[in-house]
């Protein structure tokens, strides 16, 4: 096979060590490091040394990332997939490994996985933060919700939001000690206000010292959250602001303007994909990356699944909020394809090619660095007649009958 690359590295990265395989000439040199940053710095200089101009590191959990971070500045690393790897048969070991790695490498047959800029890395860090807290926050909130139940205060059946204005006065008297229904149903506020008698209904409970030290407990947690939230959205707010490539902003504002993703999803979308779309070699490479799109598995002409990969696990769950509040937005495009799809194949599906659809509109907009325009509901509803016209010509054929096209209108 041809050799692409005359002098490089292939590196088997573990918590404690990395094993380095250099090939030069044709000749091997196996060499192990610790992970200590000292340690990184020296296989970065030996590196250097022998001029070798590219290594190739396998993806295993974080560990990766100490090493990239050493020689990302100095050589080109290439991170590979461990699925895309499949290791020489025989006896397994660390220096086969970096050795197979190495002959890989130098042929040409590895493909690069895709790390965005550092600015885009600092972005994601704070938004998977983000999401962290959001999921914590949702935890709690269900524990409240089951706590309060096993005791008897049916809130939740009232009130739309347990956790809302009304919701949190009431719950805070309750963990206070508070037990008459009419003092706790008075503490609603705004259209809250309408249901008193049924809350007085539903706050009637039997909260056990423990339980109210519980919700007390939940409740505290729950507000240190809110406040974390706050925080970690200000930082993201700022860290889009001063980014150092200026089109994050407008990126983060034209993906604002497709129905279904607000700021949130938005900034989400920018930190996991970036905002070069040359990256990517088309939205199918997009969406096949993220795992938002059908997988391919068939062997002897027969298509065995259709299971999507797992791809990138925060983009796709950040899309398929999007679709679900795109499907619910009226007038628009995307809300009009569900409703089609939908009487064809299972909601999910459905809701699963939305989330695709969005994130080939992504990639458009990025790529063109233009906002959306809306295309309402008549593109499709001018396919269906076209559709319809067509599948009653050829019944009409299929029965006999000679048909001419006249002026866009079938003549039979």
């Amino acid at each position: 096979m041809e050799v692409m690359y005359e002098c490089c590295c292939g590196l088997d990265v573990h918590a404690k060590t990395v094993v380095a395989c250099l090939v030069t000439k044709g000749r091997k040199e196996i060499r192990t490091f610790a992970t200590m940053t000292d340690e990184l710095l020296q296989l970065g200089d030996w590196l250097s040394s022998v001029g070798c101009t590219h290594v190739a590191i396998e993806s295993t959990g974080v560990y990766w990332k100490p090493v990239f971070n050493i020689l990302e500045g100095l050589l080109t690393v290439i991170l590979v997939n461990a699925r895309h790897i499949k290791a020489v048969p025989g006896r397994k070991t660390d220096v086969r490994d970096c050795e197979w790695l190495a002959d890989l490498l130098r042929h040409g047959l590895l493909k690069a996985s895709f790390i965005p800029p550092p600015e885009i890395r600092e972005l994601r860090e704070l938004v998977r933060y983000r999401q962290t807290i959001l999921t914590e926050h949702t935890a709690v909130a269900n524990r409240i919700q089951k706590l309060i139940e096993s005791a008897n205060i049916k809130l939740g059946q009232v009130a739309s939001d347990v956790l809302g204005l009304s919701g949190r006065l009431m719950l805070r008297a309750l963990a206070a000690g508070e037990t008459n229904a009419e003092t706790l149903a008075e503490l609603a506020q705004g259209k809250l206000k309408s249901k008193k008698a049924e809350l007085r209904r539903a706050l009637t409970g039997c909260l056990t010292p423990v339980q109210r030290w519980v919700l007390t407990e939940l409740l505290t947690r729950e507000e240190e959250l809110e406040a974390a939230l706050k925080r970690v959205e200000t930082r993201i707010g700022e860290e889009v602001a001063a980014c150092a490539d200026p089109f994050v902003p407008d990126a983060v504002a034209l993906l604002e303007s497709i129905p279904g993703i607000g700021q949130r999803t938005a900034q989400t979308i920018v930190a996991e994909i970036g905002v070069d779309m040359s990256r990517f070699p088309s939205a199918k490479h997009l969406a096949s990356w993220a795992g938002v799109c059908p997988g391919n598995h068939e062997s002897a002409g027969k298509r065995l699944s259709g299971q999507p990969t797992k791809g990138n696990k925060s983009v796709r769950t950040i899309l398929t909020e999007a679709a679900w509040a795109a499907t619910h937005t009226k007038g628009t495009f995307l809300q009009a394809k569900y409703h089609r799809l939908v009487k064809r194949m299972p909601k999910k599906k459905a809701l699963g090619a939305i989330a695709h659809r969005l994130l080939v509109i992504c990639y458009h907009l990025l790529s063109r660095r233009v906002p959306y325009a809306e295309l309402g509901t008549a593109p499709l509803d001018e396919q269906q007649v076209a559709r319809q016209r067509r599948r009653l010509v050829e019944q009409l054929i299929g029965l006999g009958v000679k048909v001419t096209i006249e002026g866009g209108e079938a003549v039979a």
